[in-house]
């Protein structure tokens, strides 16, 4: 039998086990005359991809405000300055509110001019706007409202939204995590049955997904804010946890 007949031979039992699904081996001799050398080949187990999810709902315990002081003066300087008066009265209601200042944060500072423009005329200058926004972070709900008024009487002239959050989602979290596992779980099953086959064990597993806060609510004027019939109120709701994750699994025919 010649080397290339040997060859031949060999590679076609190599793919006849492969075909098959059925593990081979096989011996090949070393050039050097050393211990001969196996070749091992085994068809892929047929596996099951999942994807699930988990999902808490949960009261809200910390809130964010964004709202700002705009103001309008012929110069800059004048802008600047009675900006920085009105936010001063500012910070200062925030104190009296039982605010911290480790939870109040400038987000944004802007000074542009001003501009009156004619048809068929240049644009002529009308005066400077200057713009100093905060966020505030307040951490008892009850308080939300009367702090919203407490600003606005102050001096705030804009407020751009408010969001609610968790202090720390790590129970909600984990208690979704647990409700994602059982979802996967009981569809690998669900699939394995109507297969007809037995479910092996998981190869991996990949977590997606998490605590996310509730997007701001937009309010384009703090008039808008307002209450007459007393503090400005606010309702927290529920915010939403969710937890994905993605499972491979063996099958076993």
């Amino acid at each position: 039998m010649t080397r290339n007949t040997r060859a031949l031979m060999l590679g076609g039992a190599l793919m006849a086990a492969v075909a098959l699904g059925a593990p081979a081996a096989m011996a090949q001799s070393q050039p050097d005359g050393g211990a001969p050398m196996m070749i091992h080949a085994m068809a892929e187990r047929p596996a099951l991809n999942l994807s699930a999810y988990g999902e808490v709902k949960t009261a809200p315990d910390m809130a964010t405000i964004s709202f700002g002081v705009v103001t309008e003066a012929t110069t800059a300087a004048e802008a600047m300055s009675l900006n920085a008066a009105r936010m001063n009265q500012v910070m200062a209601a925030l104190r009296r509110a039982g605010i911290e200042a480790r939870d109040v944060q400038t987000s944004g500072l802007n000074l542009s001019a001003q501009y009156d423009y004619v048809q068929n005329e240049p644009p002529r200058l009308r005066g400077y706007q200057a713009s100093n926004q905060v966020t505030v972070i307040i951490n008892d709900l009850t308080k939300v409202g009367t702090t919203a008024d407490a600003v606005v009487a102050a001096g705030v002239n804009q407020i751009n939204g408010i969001g609610f959050g968790l202090k720390d989602p790590t129970a909600a979290e984990n208690q979704a995590r647990q409700i994602a596992v059982r979802n996967l779980q009981a569809k690998a099953a669900l699939y394995a049955q109507a297969l007809g086959v037995e479910l092996g064990g998981i190869r991996s597993l990949s977590e997606g997904g998490g605590y996310a806060p509730r997007p701001q609510l937009q309010y384009a004027r703090a008039e808008m804010a307002m209450d007459s019939g007393g503090s400005t109120p606010v309702a927290a709701g529920e915010l939403t946890v969710r937890i994905e994750i993605t499972g491979v699994y063996d099958l076993n025919r």
